[in-house]
């Protein structure tokens, strides 16, 4: 089966959850990708004060009675959450210097909120990949995507992808607090050009095969060129991943340090870019392939703008 281009004007954008499927976009992904070493650097990336709110685990009432509903702890991007309902036990960031907060999720409830989408469909490129809506659930306090053989699809791997396709910025920070279950799959957090044209992309935690390696990869040229680092980390513990994009600089974070920097104009995109997270795998192609089910966590995500935009 054959991806539809994503449509950013369906109404699933206007819906209340969406939780209904949108056809996955035409992804021109490279298979094998250069990987470049260099020295982590450790640089305090927050001059703002960290002030956050959390909650996670969903609290059920007593359901013998059809009135009485779930009730669900209070979100940790507000003021009234607590920090040990947070599944990763860490609240998103409120404040940055320089930038107000834009936008904050961590997935209470059961239905993805407002302006996201889910991918469904065959990766342009990867005949060995398959997206399919429900590998992504909102659980737990936590936004799950989820690779396995799905029998509905002939016993095929099966990935989940989702865009939020109905938030477009040129320029700000983005911050995802996630971790995997295992290595096998490639797990994705990156901004995608909203005309759908590639490149340009901003790759700001893609794993690969491994469960103790990512790398940072921004795309650009008609090309294909590319910029990368790597870095050794355990994936399976909680990290907050994050990219600060300016007209002027590029700067990727791991919880809270800087870990890579792009100042090249000619590097960095000037266009709308939307937040995507996705798991591809790339079996018969490259060593994406897994052997087991596995999961990515994402415990929230923090948007910000720059103050005066």
């Amino acid at each position: 089966m054959q991806p539809t281009p994503l449509d950013r004007g369906r109404t699933i954008i206007a819906s209340r959850h969406d939780d209904a499927p949108s056809d996955r976009r035409a992804r021109l992904r490279a298979v094998l990708k250069n990987r470049l070493a260099r020295a982590l650097a450790v640089v305090a990336i927050f001059s703002g004060a960290i002030v956050t709110t959390t909650s996670a685990h969903a609290a059920s009432s007593n359901t013998t009675s059809p009135h009485i509903a779930r009730h669900w702890a209070p979100s940790g991007c507000g003021t009234e959450g607590a920090l040990r309902n947070e599944p990763s036990v860490q609240l998103p960031p409120r404040r940055m210097h320089g930038y107000r907060l834009a936008y904050c999720n961590d997935f209470r409830g059961s239905n993805l909120s407002r302006g996201w989408g889910k991918f469904n469909g065959v990766p342009s490129g990867d005949p060995s990949g398959m997206f399919v809506p429900s590998h992504v659930v909102v659980a737990n306090g936590m936004l799950e995507l989820n690779t396995y053989k799905d029998p509905a699809n002939d016993n095929r791997w099966a990935t989940g992808g989702l865009c939020q396709c109905g938030v477009v910025r040129t320029y700000g920070a983005y911050f995802v607090r996630s971790r995997v279950t295992g290595g096998g799959d490639d797990e994705v957090q990156l901004l995608w050009p909203a005309a759908h044209v590639w490149p340009p992309e901003i790759d700001f935690n893609e794993t690969g095969w491994r469960a103790n390696k990512t790398a940072w990869y921004v795309h650009y040229r008609s090309s294909n060129e590319q910029i990368a680092k790597t870095l050794h980390v355990n994936l399976m513990k909680w990290h907050t991943w994050g990219v600060i994009w300016t007209p002027r600089l590029l700067t990727f974070t791991v919880d809270g340090h800087v870990w890579g920097t792009v100042r090249s104009q000619a590097v960095i995109p000037h266009e709308g870019m939307t937040l995507d997270i996705q798991q591809q795998t790339w079996c018969g192609i490259a060593p994406e392939c897994p052997t087991k089910p596995l999961s990515m966590l994402v415990d929230w995500v923090a948007e910000f703008t720059p103050v005066g935009r």
